[in-house]
C-alpha cells in the first residue's frame, strides 16, 4: 500500500522534503486600514492640536490690549517728536495707562483713582516704587505745569515696563 511509485518512493528516502510542495508567501499588509494603535495615535495628535490652537488663540485675545498699549505709545512718542508739548505728552501717556490698567485689573478697583492714590497703584502693581517717587509722578505733576521739563523718554519706557509687566494679569 504505498501510494507512491518505486522510483519516487526511492527518491523520497533519499530526500524527505523532494515530495513538498513550493511555500507560498502570504498578501502583503495592507496599509488601510491602519491598526487601532494608529488610530488612537491620530486622535490624540488632533486632540493636541486643537489644544494648543486653542491656547495660542487665547493667549493672544489675552495680549490684545497690551500690544494695542504699545501700539499707542509708539505713536505718542512720534506725536511729541512732531509737536513738543509735555503737558499733552503727559496727559495722553495717563490716559493709555488708565485705560490698560481698567482692562487689566477690575474696574472698580482702578477706574476712581486719581493722584497720589493712582500713582501708589501703579507702583503696587509693577512700578517698583518709579511712579510715586521717580519719574512716573510727572504723570500728575506735567499737564498742571506750563512748559515743564519733561523726562519722556524714561516715562515711556517706564510705561512700556508698566505695560509688560501687567500684560499676563489682563482678563480682557
Amino acid at each position: 500500500m504505498n501510494p507512491l511509485p518505486a522510483d519516487a518512493a526511492a527518491q523520497a528516502a533519499a530526500d524527505p522534503l523532494a515530495g513538498l510542495h513550493a511555500y507560498h508567501l502570504p498578501e502583503a499588509v495592507s496599509w488601510w486600514p491602519p491598526a487601532p494603535g494608529w488610530w488612537l495615535l491620530g486622535a490624540l495628535l488632533l486632540m493636541l492640536a486643537a489644544t494648543l490652537g486653542w491656547w495660542l488663540a487665547r493667549r493672544r485675545r489675552r495680549h490684545a490690549a497690551a500690544r494695542q498699549a504699545l501700539q499707542e505709545l509708539e505713536r505718542l512718542r512720534a506725536s511729541l517728536a512732531e509737536q513738543a508739548d509735555g503737558g499733552r505728552y503727559a496727559r495722553e501717556l495717563s490716559k493709555l495707562l488708565r485705560r490698560f490698567a481698567i482692562a487689566a485689573f477690575p474696574q472698580r478697583e482702578v477706574a476712581a483713582l486719581t493722584g497720589e492714590a493712582w500713582l501708589q497703584f501703579l507702583d503696587s502693581h509693577g512700578g517698583d516704587g518709579r511712579f510715586a517717587t521717580g519719574p512716573g509722578r510727572q504723570l500728575t505733576e506735567a499737564p498742571y505745569r506750563p512748559a515743564a521739563p519733561l523726562a519722556a523718554e524714561e516715562l515711556a519706557a517706564l510705561v512700556a515696563d508698566w505695560i509688560h509687566r501687567n500684560r499676563e494679569t489682563c482678563a480682557c
